[in-house]
């Protein structure tokens, strides 16, 4: 069914006519035919424009019909008192024919109608929505949904990008809340799951063979057990749709990238000897920062900066260089570029701010036709630099960071960026790189993909982003990138914007973020909700071992945290093992309390000694039926803070040593000593927190998400 085939003639032949005609939208036959090319089942149909007419096509096809206006210029059918349903004689088709014809004219008097519309009432089912929009960023988006006169109030909706596949149609069944309503409730037949599977699969494919179909709308659908079909269809088309923003090859973004963030010889334009300046800033960090590349100070009036030789440009440096590292006011980037252009460097990390983010759209853009023209790749405007801790880079500003990891992290915010920094630092997170995209008047999230993918330095990439320039060329990037390594994604602006003026229903529910939220799923990215659940995530997600099924079992010594711990799994997505096996339930009493539980989460109570944990946590991980643990602790005389987390890392390596390997993570509940043995767990291997029943589950939901994604469950 993937890339279905239909009459891209015959579809062709009506937009052509569309065109000629000068109209932006389908009529409702029209519509009919372009469904049926691509075989998109529509109800039986025809036009007739005389009340007789009416009454002999409504008998033909077997009362009840429905009857609507046809008019390119009424494109809300139902407002205009253009439509009526339930139709059930022949007396009664000829009076609504009449009726029909005088609510348009009241309605819009110079209305060009083009006839009364008689179609087979479709009876039962579920009424669902099939349709598809243009988003500026994602481009082409198929969408499904509750249907009917609820679709705007409800607003049960999901997208994904078209094309779409079975298996993304599959999925937008079981995406919307009212999903249980699909299989069947009370008794009622479920839905013919393969009808509208395939009904969403050439509704994509139709929009993505012909782009000038900007909106598209099936509403209502009925979906029965036998069958899916479209009640009503519309088509708004757009003949002038914007250009495709420029996208170089992936292997020229690599081969750039990797000049860039591992150069043997970097430039700083605007070096200076002046403390406080920010040419300075960069000198020093690239020189403190431990960088054994060539540097070179570029100032046309000191001969040297920092005991470093200066040259006027980057023209005079007899040596190649990879990466420019711009600290001068903005009225003097666009020359220094061209230089470097003339000069090949292969990219510009244009510090300076005064350029789209203040208004100055003709400055961003020159600078970008320049990076075009010389095919020099731009970082920013507005940022804060860059840094790339496997060569000792920091080419920032900010303060020096050494703290190596395998964690990539970028945002387009100079604030988040010194908060990731702050972060890292603190938590004592080692980093592959900390990245500032700023305005992104090039260089984006895709490009520094591509370079992370094939980076053996980096396990884990985090964005931060205000918004994707090319949605669609990251989300087809991080679709590949998410299956060997996590993406994790914080979209900042979580506000629903609409789309403007939006012709259809499809295009009044396109919420910018459930947009992103749905694409991002698609892709396999994992979505951060806070600043602070993206570092976390980031810091936890590379330590955890991949697991091997979805059973997890929850171990705690306090009842309460059990119940909290068991609501954070079903908030990330997590099963726990229920119910119990029995030979496991007996395994797990004879270490526990007789007033403890076992049926999951196992509670061994608050006043046992540590080898109670010791015995349980073995058998949770000896056990090949358990494939996570979460542990609960609480504070205790008997079992101190340390101890516990000391017990925890040498029972876990020990397994470990045997082959058992499997994720654990931990909530400590207790005074302030927790705070140690939650660092000393995270240094050892297992992501815990003081305080808190959800950022360990979240950890451990992150990871399973990322596992489901990439097919390794």
């Amino acid at each position: 069914m993937d890339n279905f085939q239909g009459d891209k003639a015959k579809v062709r032949a009506i937009l052509d006519a569309v065109k000629k005609a000068g109209r932006d939208s389908l009529t409702a036959p029209e519509g009919k035919l372009v469904c049926e090319a691509y075989g998109i089942a529509v109800p039986k149909e025809g036009v007739v424009n005389s009340a007789a007419e009416a009454s002999k096509l409504a008998g033909s096809m077997g009362f009840p019909v429905v009857m609507k206006i046809v008019s390119p210029d009424i494109l809300h059918k139902t407002e205009a008192g253009g439509v009526i349903v339930g139709v059930k004689n022949a007396d009664d088709a000829a009076s609504a024919y009449e009726t029909i014809l005088a609510n348009a004219k009241k309605y819009k008097a110079d209305a060009q109608i083009v006839g009364i519309q008689v179609q087979q009432m479709i009876r039962g089912g579920t009424e669902v929505i099939v349709g598809a929009i243009t988003d500026d960023s994602f481009g082409k988006l198929v969408a499904f949904g509750l249907g009917g006169v609820l679709v705007e109030v409800l607003k049960d909706v999901t997208f994904r990008l078209a094309p779409a596949t079975t298996q993304d149609a599959e999925s937008m069944l079981d995406g919307i809340q009212a999903a249980e309503m699909l299989r069947g409730v009370r008794g009622g037949d479920a839905v013919n799951r393969e009808a509208l599977t395939s009904t969403i699969v050439r509704v994509s494919q139709l929009v993505s063979d012909f782009p000038e179909i900007a909106e598209m709308d099936l509403n209502p659908v009925f979906a029965s057990k036998d069958s899916a079909i479209a009640a009503d269809v519309r088509i708004v088309v757009n003949f002038s749709p914007k250009p495709a923003r420029f996208r170089p090859e992936e292997k020229d973004v690599v081969a750039s990238m990797n000049r860039i963030m591992k150069p043997k010889a970097v430039a700083v334009v605007g070096a200076s000897n002046e403390a406080g300046k920010i040419g300075n800033s960069v000198m020093k960090n690239l020189i403190n920062g431990g960088y054994q590349g060539k540097i070179y100070p570029i100032n046309p009036k000191d001969a040297e900066v920092m005991g470093i030789k200066a040259y006027k440009s980057v023209k005079d440096v007899p040596d190649e260089i990879d990466t420019a590292v711009f600290a001068v006011p903005a009225k003097f980037v666009a020359s220094a570029l061209k230089e470097c252009g003339e000069k090949k460097i292969a990219g510009a990390i244009l510090i300076p701010s005064g350029f789209g983010e203040t208004g100055n759209i003709e400055g961003q853009e020159e600078l970008q036709r320049i990076g075009r023209e010389y095919n020099i790749r731009l970082m920013g405007p507005n940022i804060y630099g860059f840094y790339y801790t496997p060569a000792n880079l920091c080419a920032t500003f900010c303060t020096a960071y050494d703290v190596k990891g395998s964690t990539a992290l970028s945002s387009q915010s100079g604030g988040i960026g010194m908060a990731i920094i702050g972060f890292s630092r603190s938590a004592k997170m080692g980093v592959s790189a900390i990245v500032g995209l700023g305005n992104k008047s090039d260089i984006d999230e895709d490009d520094l993909l591509l370079f992370f993918e094939q980076d053996d330095n980096t396990k884990v990439i985090a964005q931060h982003c205000e918004d994707l320039k090319d949605g669609r060329a990251f989300a087809e990037v991080a679709k590949r990138v998410s299956k060997k390594k996590p993406v994790i994604m914080l979209k900042a602006g979580r506000t629903a914007a609409g789309a403007a003026a939006a012709s259809s229903h499809t295009g009044a529910l396109a919420g910018n973020d459930k947009i992103y939220e749905d694409v991002l799923r698609q892709s396999g990215v994992i979505r951060a909700r806070s600043l602070r659940q993206m570092l976390e995530l980031s810091r936890g997600v590379p330590i955890l071992p991949t697991p091997k099924g979805e059973n997890i079992v929850i171990i705690t010594g306090a009842g309460g945290s059990g119940v909290l711990l068991s609501d954070a799994c079903v908030d990330n997505g997590l099963k726990l093992l229920k119910p119990m096996p029995d030979d496991l339930d007996a395994a797990f009493r004879k270490f526990i309390p007789p007033f403890g539980a076992a049926c999951n989460p196992v509670d061994i109570t608050g006043g046992e000694p540590p080898i109670t944990y010791v015995n349980t946590v073995r058998l949770g991980l000896e056990d090949d039926r358990i494939h996570a643990l979460i542990l609960g602790y609480w504070h205790t005389i008997v079992t101190p803070p340390m101890v516990f987390a000391r017990n925890m890392v040498q029972i876990v390596n020990e397994m470990k040593a045997k082959g058992k390997i499997k994720p654990v993570v931990a909530s400590l509940a207790g005074d302030v000593e927790v705070e140690e043995a939650a660092q000393y767990l995270y240094e050892n291997g297992i992501p815990a927190y003081a305080y808190s029943t959800e950022l360990p589950v979240e950890v451990l939901g992150a990871k399973y998400q990322w596992a489901r994604a990439a097919g390794l469950l």
